[in-house]
């Protein structure tokens, strides 16, 4: 047990921050609140309320042993096994890419696409490519109820993720999971096609911060030599799967809109719309066929 008193909310929480300080995370304090309220099931209000409030020597050594593995670089949220998005609390898994504050600017931009297929047609289908966690596809869902989604996968525990998700959210009706190599077994036309696909080089992934390097799905992140693997992938074969009105939306890394809009150029798409994440970096590109975008003017 390391030094300190831990059998209060107060001295968890300063027990905590003292550890993860050691190791050096960036943020101890939160983390330590986020570990200490998870598996007490206390809040914020708590500690200010009731610092004295003693926790149970079992519930007490269950904290210090998520500190540890806090301070050897497990990220906090696959600790706790879930991670917020879109105000959906989701289930993360080792085979899932943990969701992040960033992706939610492709869901704030595909958002009105998915709500112009609904007032053209009265409902909306929606390809998820590579779905992990279904945190885009629920999250789109979540949103518009005459919507429905089908996400892929090519990891089957991926996709068990995925499922337990949407059932957990009341969206199961809605949401298909499907084992796929991209569109290897996918058919039929879709309004909506959305992916944040890996993107990484792959001599980048060994310089990536441990949480992410160490912690999540190396398929999830290796995007080839140039990491445009999978936007070629993509592009290539998308067109037989889109609606002739239909949209791409894309998650992107920040210095990639260039090329991953020469990628789709050269495949008879045409940029629509960018979009930045929070940081102020390109995070998004919408696409649409040429045909389609000629229909619209």
């Amino acid at each position: 047990m390391p030094d300190g008193d831990a059998t209060t909310l107060e001295g968890l929480l300063r027990v905590g921050r003292e550890m993860l300080a050691r190791a050096g995370i960036d943020d101890p304090a939160l983390d330590a609140r986020l570990l200490v309220e998870h598996f007490t099931g206390t809040t914020r209000a708590h500690a200010i309320t009731a610092p004295k409030r003693p926790v149970e020597g079992e519930i007490a050594s269950h904290i210090i042993a998520a500190f540890e593995r806090r301070q050897a670089g497990e990220p906090v949220h696959r600790i706790i096994g879930f991670r917020a998005f879109y105000g959906l609390d989701l289930l993360v898994s080792p085979a899932t890419l943990e969701p992040r504050p960033d992706t939610e600017t492709l869901v704030d931009a595909v958002l009105p696409l998915v709500r112009e297929a609904v007032r053209r047609r009265g409902s909306c289908r929606i390809l998820d490519l590579g779905t992990g966690t279904g945190a885009i596809a629920l999250a789109l869902l979540s949103e518009v109820g005459e919507a429905t989604a089908t996400g892929t996968d090519i990891s089957a525990d991926a996709l068990a993720a995925a499922r337990e998700n949407a059932g957990r959210i009341g969206l199961e009706s809605r949401f298909t999971p499907l084992q796929s190599d991209w569109f290897e077994n996918v058919s039929g036309k879709w309004d909506v096609i959305v992916s944040n696909p890996p993107y990484i080089p792959t001599e980048s992934i060994a310089g990536l911060a441990r949480e992410v390097r160490d912690h999540e799905p190396v398929a999830a992140l290796d995007g080839g030599e140039d990491g445009l693997d999978a936007y070629r992938r993509i592009a290539g074969k998308a067109l037989d799967f889109l609606e002739v009105d239909g949209r791409i939306g894309l998650e992107i890394g920040f210095d990639q809109k260039q090329s991953v809009t020469a990628v789709f150029l050269e495949n008879d798409y045409g940029l629509e719309g960018a979009a930045k994440d929070l940081g102020g970096n390109d995070r998004v590109l919408i696409f649409a066929t040429k045909s389609s975008r000629a229909a619209d003017i």
